[in-house]
């Protein structure tokens, strides 16, 4: 099998990287955090929503009879990779879930949330929550620009999650998520190598220094051993290769950004910088569905069921 993009996936990757850097560039982002971190209230860009929708972003996986571009699995983690990346706000997967489904959705002019075990996210801000509670609150959320709820008496709607996962498996929503978390650890990635060729400390830039070598060669393998994993399960929908993107990751996203913050050091912590931003994120993220244990769990079964199959 040959898992390197085509030539059209390479133009959707970099067509979505620019239209994000459009939509939501790097400036944008620290304002916004900032401007939540001072009290004022998080909103959704329902003009930036729009926008996606005409893009295609949530109509990607749709029909070209219904509407949308006849787009595959992978091609969507393609365009989620570069949304992790940007570091996106809104109820991104749940949107695309519903499209075709919940109507509006596709075209971006219906912002849709779900339902998913105890907090909810960006539920004042949605149009259309999949599920049902009894009651909510609000709750003071790690990351600035993903506001939470805390439901109480919640049920998913037709078993479906915020991220995709239901009582019989695994759906897209899952790999949406991990393709988030790569994008985010992709960033953290560039930013560090950045700052570590430009930052000088005793004369030389910090980058030549073999402490920092390591760090960044670490967060380069934990990268791509990632986005590979996401990818290929996207190609081969097999559970216990979703469960293994899973685990890589989200470990990928945490440990990218905190080892980012500690070539930034101080300044990682502070608003100028979007380090600390994608820590944040990637812990909300890593917090949807499954657990740690559920998806070692998983990649456990399945490779005793290869093991087996080999035997017999």
């Amino acid at each position: 099998m040959d898992f390197r993009l085509t030539e059209d996936q390479r133009a959707l990757a970099d067509g979505t990287r620019g239209l994000m850097a459009r939509l939501y560039p790097a400036e944008r982002l620290r304002e916004d955090a900032a401007g939540a971190a001072a009290g004022t209230p998080v909103t959704l860009d329902r003009a930036m929503w729009r926008a996606l929708g005409e893009a295609g972003f949530f109509a990607l996986r749709l029909p070209e009879e219904r509407g949308g571009l006849g787009l595959g699995l992978p091609e969507a983690v393609l365009v989620f990779e570069e949304a992790g990346r940007a570091l996106l706000p809104g109820p991104l997967v749940t949107t695309h879930l519903a499209a075709g489904r919940v109507p509006g959705a596709a075209e971006g002019s219906t912002v849709v949330t779900a339902v998913d075990g105890e907090l909810t996210e960006w539920l004042e801000a949605s149009d259309r929550v999949l599920g049902s509670y009894d009651k909510a609150e609000p709750v003071r959320s790690v990351d600035p620009l993903t506001p939470l709820h805390r439901v109480v008496g919640g049920e998913p709607a037709d078993g479906v999650t915020a991220d995709g996962v239901t009582a019989g498996g695994v759906t897209a929503g899952e790999l949406l998520t991990c393709a988030q978390q790569t994008g985010s650890a992709a960033r953290t990635l560039e930013l560090a190598v950045r700052h570590a060729t430009t930052r000088e400390q005793f004369g030389r830039p910090i980058g030549s220094f073999q402490a920092v070598k390591h760090l960044c060669a670490d967060m380069l393998v934990r990268a791509e051993m990632a986005r590979t994993a996401v990818r290929a399960a996207a190609v081969s929908g097999d559970a216990g290769e979703t469960a293994a993107a899973r685990l890589l990751a989200d470990e990928a996203a945490v440990r990218n950004a905190r080892d980012c913050l500690q070539v930034f050091g101080g300044m990682g912590f502070t608003w100028e910088a979007e380090v600390h931003l994608h820590i944040k994120r990637s812990w909300i993220l890593r917090s949807r569905g499954r657990s740690v244990a559920e998806c070692e769990e998983r990649l456990a079964e399945s490779l005793i069921d290869e093991t087996l199959c080999g035997i017999w």
